[in-house]
């Protein structure tokens, strides 16, 4: 059949009892389900049918005109997207003026006939005052009555219901607005995430069809913006899918079961069913994601209306780095130009998953258009960001989620389209692949403090799944292959880079010698020893790797019964590894025996003044200090940074001669230079005994509590872990404190070393995605290694200032 005469059969009445396998007939026809085919095929479905009612009502009222009296549409017939078997919602309004007995005798004229039409029925004969005590009494009704659609009769009755309903609709918004909410909510609780679910409800679940519809009644509310763009392109790719079903079931559902997804998938035009299914993922989110945040502006909008504060100057709380908390959202603020910072969304993704609070919609449309692309390899900067991003804890969800939904992930990551929405027909996984590797990478932020390096733990779990594409045979080889370029391209150095590809080669090896063979045997020890090849810390970064890609994976990926085989063979794999390496850990660096003191420190010296330089290095500035070494120096210097606002990265802290020589590595989240001055003249009073300097740490409590959101990046719960280190020969003990970064940590670790009567003879402080891995050469007050018990003592005093800090 041509467009043309597919057209003409539209426009051609049809009876009652024709009028179902019509609509089926005609949404069946070949050109009609060609790809992009849709909104045409709706059109001459919702053509036919109204053809067919109109003809109807001819007939019921034998031509006669009814003043006050017409029928009307509502749901998917009246806004004209309804498929083939979707019901007939009618609604026989009146004014009254028509006799009861004869206003009943027309509406069975008009009902009894569609009945025997094999299509569902739902109709009510109303009056305006009925209608407007219905969409008061029952919320579906008046959502569905906003659509309301003349079809034959008296136009200005429709026109005028219609009308005291919208009016009704916005007068009440402020009222009915938490209970739409509510109702939502209860909807996506029963029918669940349709992007997630192998089996989905298209209409009822969460970014399903009638999502839609509560975000055109956010818009008549004047509540939100009017759906347009992506998402109503992704609407259609649902209604294309909802028709297939019609045709391939025969029948009106909207629940895509599995036996029918490869018939709905031929009939879409769509290679197979996993395609299909992963087309109706992307679409519920970008549906999901365009309600969630129509909402939050509903809710501003109320707000804004309730306190009256519309002409004032918005209330932003700084986040850092020109970013500001909004009412619930991440804002930019008004001086910052998002062309000129090409870490700007890396940064806004920071603030947004350690807030828990998502990206504001115009700001994450500024971000994706306007910043530039990263240099490709990425800065030392960027990897740190990305390494804080993933770190963030659940978080992570929703703002990786507005992140791709604004399209910086594919930017960052072009191998994520081959993942994105990919379903995982396996009965142990409960989510998307992609959304798999984000719970992944949530679940590893949870394990942070068991390894040294969580930032990689991160990236792997990020990547562990890459492979999972369509074609692809073992997908671990397959996810490794894809991983190198994405890490090369990140600008990960060459040993790091092959660390996370044997990573993610290996993520699933633990798991699988555990619950396949005997963990204790020392052939399947030797296959974990070989695994990590014979590094004790990939060990640990593997064995985390493992537990949370099974965790993230579900209930039946991660029992305690893999967890106590995993753990028997982890065991055994450690010992095995400590036996070959003598038990003798690794220093992270040695000590340095000389160091070269800049001239113009020395002459500060010379006069009785600290030095303190600083040089520039991307967004990080180098500090550089040179001054005598006095107990309570290094707690000292580090307070200086905080109560200045600078956020230590990286730090290298020596005693050579009795001069202490440190370098400090922070970042300003404020973009202030750093004060020299200040910090000079604040080392020199600190020097002198005078603690005004460090006053504000004292007040740290109100301002622990401005920034949580923003500063701690601990997602990692449990507790503070200091471990000692084999000194390998170092006259000095060795400590390794592993904890959450927080405002104030290392002044208050340096104010605890100063306490227990410990001197700080150097130290190496690094901050890893959101955790701090500090390792201290220690010696007493006669610079000797530490005794046992004040070693126990310190331990305990660290533990407590990390605990404190949190």
């Amino acid at each position: 059949m041509t467009t043309a005469t597919a057209s003409r059969t539209a426009a051609t009445p049809a009876t009652p009892s024709t009028l179902r396998d019509r609509r089926l007939s005609l949404a069946g026809t070949r050109e009609h389900t060609a790809r992009g085919a849709g909104q045409a095929r709706r059109g001459a479905v919702t053509a036919l049918t109204d053809t067919s009612l109109r003809e109807l009502w001819a007939e019921a009222t034998s031509g006669r005109l009814l003043p006050g009296v017409a029928l009307a549409a509502t749901g998917s017939l009246a806004r004209g997207d309804g498929g083939p078997l979707s019901d007939l919602d009618l609604v026989l309004l009146h004014e009254g003026r028509v006799p009861e007995g004869e206003l009943s005798a027309l509406a069975d004229r008009l009902w009894y006939p569609l009945w025997d039409s094999g299509l569902g029925l739902d109709h009510s004969v109303r009056s305006l005052s009925q209608c407007r005590k219905a969409a008061t009494d029952d919320l579906t009704a008046a959502v569905g009555l906003l659509d309301l659609r003349l079809l034959a009769g008296d136009e200005e009755v429709v026109t005028a219901v219609r009308a005291a309903l919208a009016h009704d609709w916005r007068a009440n918004a402020r009222k009915r607005l938490p209970e739409l909410v509510e109702s939502a909510q209860a909807r996506h609780a029963r029918f669940g995430d349709l992007a997630q679910s192998l089996d989905p409800d298209l209409k009822e679940a969460r970014g399903g069809l009638r999502d839609m519809t509560i975000l055109r009644a956010l818009a008549v509310a004047w509540l939100a913006e009017r759906p347009r763009g992506e998402v109503l392109a992704a609407y259609d790719r649902l209604l294309d899918v909802r028709d297939a079903l019609h045709v391939v079931t025969g029948r009106g559902r909207t629940r895509l079961n599995l036996p029918d997804q490869d018939a709905v998938a031929a009939l879409t035009s769509e290679p197979d069913s996993d395609t299909m299914l992963a087309g109706v993922a992307t679409a519920a989110r970008a549906v999901a994601h365009d309600l969630d945040a129509a909402l939050r502006s509903a809710g501003q909008a109320q707000r804004a209306r309730t306190l009256r504060v519309r002409t004032r100057r918005p209330v932003l709380t700084p986040l850092g780095h020109g970013l500001h908390a909004h009412d619930g959202e991440v804002v930019l603020g008004p001086r910052v130009d998002p062309a000129r910072d090409a870490l700007l969304p890396l940064r806004a993704a920071v603030a947004s998953a350690r807030a828990g609070m998502p990206l504001a919609p115009a700001t994450a449309a500024n971000l994706a258009s306007r910043c530039p692309d990263l240099p490709v390899p990425w800065p030392q900067d960027a990897r740190d960001l990305l390494g804080d991003l993933l770190a963030a804890g659940p978080g992570l969800v929703d703002t990786w989620e507005d992140l791709d939904q604004a399209g910086l992930v594919s930017r960052w990551l072009p191998e994520w389209d081959d993942v994105r929405s990919r379903p995982q027909r396996n009965g142990i996984h409960r989510h998307t692949v992609d959304r798999h590797c984000v719970e992944t990478a949530v679940e590893a932020s949870r394990l942070a403090r068991e390894v040294a390096r969580p930032d990689l733990l991160g990236v792997a779990a990020l990547l562990h799944d890459l492979g999972k594409v369509a074609g692809a045979g073992d997908h671990s080889e397959e996810g490794a292959t894809r991983a190198r370029p994405v890490l090369e391209r990140w600008g990960y150095p060459p040993e790091e880079v092959e660390t996370v590809v044997a990573l993610v080669r290996r993520h699933l090896t633990l798991i699988e010698l555990a619950t396949r063979r005997d963990p204790e045997d020392p052939a399947t020890v030797t296959a974990a020893v070989e695994a990590v090849a014979e590094d004790p810390e990939r060990l640990a970064l593997l064995r985390a790797l493992t537990e949370a890609d099974a965790r993230a994976a579900g209930e039946q990926a991660w029992s305690s019964w893999r967890e106590s085989l995993l753990a028997r063979l982890v065991a055994g794999t450690r010992a095995r590894l400590a036996d070959a390496q003598g038990s003798v850990r690794p220093i992270p660096e040695a000590e340095p025996t000389q160091v070269m003191i800049p001239a113009v420190a020395r002459g500060e010296l010379a006069a009785g003044h600290p030095w303190v330089g600083v040089e520039r290095d991307g967004s990080v500035d180098r500090v550089s200090v040179v001054c005598p070494d006095r107990p309570g120096l290094f707690a000292d210097m580090a307070g200086l940074m905080a109560v200045h606002g600078l956020e230590v990265r990286s730090a290298s802290i020596r005693t050579v001669d009795g001069l202490a020589v440190d370098d400090w590595h922070v970042v300003s989240p404020a973009e202030d230079p750093v004060d020299l001055d200040a910090l000079r003249r604040g080392l020199a009073r600190l020097g002198g005994g005078d603690r005004a300097p460090l006053a504000a740490l004292d007040r740290r409590a109100p301002r622990r509590a401005l920034t949580a959101s923003s500063r701690s990046a601990s997602a990692a719960p449990g507790q503070t872990r200091v471990l000692v280190v084999p000194a390998g020969g170092t006259d000095a003990t060795v400590l390794e404190v592993r904890a959450g970064d927080a405002f104030g940590l290392l002044h208050d670790l340096g104010r605890a070393l100063t306490a227990e009567g410990v001197s700080v003879r150097s130290a190496h402080v690094a901050t890893y995605a959101g955790q701090t891995l500090d390792t201290f050469y220690l010696t007493d007050a006669a610079g000797e290694p530490l005794s046992p018990g004040l070693v126990a003592r310190t331990v305990s005093a660290l533990i407590d200032a990390c605990d404190g800090a949190s």
